[in-house]
């Protein structure tokens, strides 16, 4: 028992220093690029959904967040909006990018060509006129970012002759995260050129804690992603590892879930309900270890997203229900039909 526990641990540490490496270089492209794509929303619909995938696809709750703050502003259609939702798998993205990096890009793309065939067909069939008078006041399309300047020689030097606490902790953080990887203690078994990217998203990632001003490490880093996102990740994680790991040594959870595989795809979308990051690790960490097909993953892929749905919530209740509604029945049309293509 000891350790099993031990092992999730260890795992679930290494995960949420991944994590963290990618959600800070997703804050930073965030803040470099943010308002230069506002100018290509506006225009035809299919643009609109392709760009709500691209934003679904980006790990985290980010993308999902800018999405609900361009439909909320009446810039983004009801289908572009299922299109971002479909397309983001919340937080479990960053997880699925640890575990299994080539089986999550796969899964990626597929929920993006899913999401804009969704977010087409959403637009074709279901009337939105008494959801826009719900914004019918909203008028900017997003808050504007303070612009930061990223590198100053001067800010640099003082970076590395006295940087500050939260600095050093985020330096050494990225340095557990490139010795992990070349011990292989993480992604051992991983493609070489899958290594070969972390191993260059850490260098850079070690290049933006470098040279970034204070106001980044503070603001973006330590009270975002830090505080607000990585403890809930560990938690999770390690509970979700704990807990199978636990059962594994005590149930054999594989021929339970082999017999009633179409009920377990029915809960994992019904599950996608939950506007949380954390419940939908079950299945990831199952598939992982083997115990679920891609079927059941996928599924729980497309009806979950995250808090990404949260901000729509306190937006406009009618929306939220009728973008869950929608995700949850793609899922389960989607979800079969992988899985009876897997059983033929």
């Amino acid at each position: 028992m000891p350790e099993m526990i031990l092992k999730a641990l260890g795992e679930s540490l290494l995960i949420t220093g991944f994590i963290f490496v990618m959600m800070l270089l997703i804050e930073y492209v965030n803040v470099r690029t943010r308002g230069i794509w506002q100018k290509y929303i506006r225009g035809k619909r299919w643009r609109q959904y392709l760009f709500g995938a691209v934003l679904g696809a980006i790990p985290g709750c980010l993308g999902a967040y800018t999405g609900v703050a361009l439909y909320s502003h009446r810039l983004f259609s009801l289908g572009a909006i299922v299109a971002t939702m479909i397309a983001t798998s919340g937080d479990e993205a960053f997880v699925m990018l640890a575990l299994f990096p080539d089986t999550a890009i796969l899964i990626t793309v597929i929920l993006m060509i899913v999401g804009v065939i969704a977010g087409y067909l959403t637009d074709k069939f279901v009337s939105t006129r008494r959801l826009q008078l719900d914004f019918i006041d909203n008028k900017l399309p997003l808050h504007k970012e303070e612009k930061c300047e990223c590198f100053d020689a001067g800010e640099f030097k003082t970076n590395l002759v006295k940087p500050s606490l939260k600095r050093i902790i985020f330096i050494l953080l990225i340095a557990a995260i490139l010795f992990a990887v070349f011990s292989g203690l993480l992604m051992g078994e991983a493609p070489l050129w899958i290594k070969g990217t972390v191993i260059l998203t850490s260098l850079f990632a070690l290049f933006v804690v470098i040279t970034v001003p204070e106001h980044f490490i503070e603001e973006h880093l330590w009270q975002h992603v830090f505080k607000t996102h990585l403890p809930r990740i560990f938690l999770w994680t390690f509970s979700i590892l704990a807990l199978i790991n636990i059962l594994l040594l005590y149930v054999d959870l594989e021929p339970l879930i082999n017999d009633n595989m179409m009920l377990v795809l029915v809960f994992a979308v019904l599950l996608g309900i939950i506007p949380e990051s954390g419940p939908h690790l079950v299945f990831v960490t199952l598939f992982a270890q083997g115990t679920i097909p891609l079927s059941v993953l996928i599924a729980s892929s497309i009806s979950q997203d995250g808090h990404g749905m949260l901000p729509l919530l306190a937006e406009s209740k009618k929306s939220f229900f009728i973008v869950k509604a929608i995700n949850i029945i793609v899922a389960l049309v989607v979800g079969f039909a992988f899985y009876f293509v897997e059983k033929g």
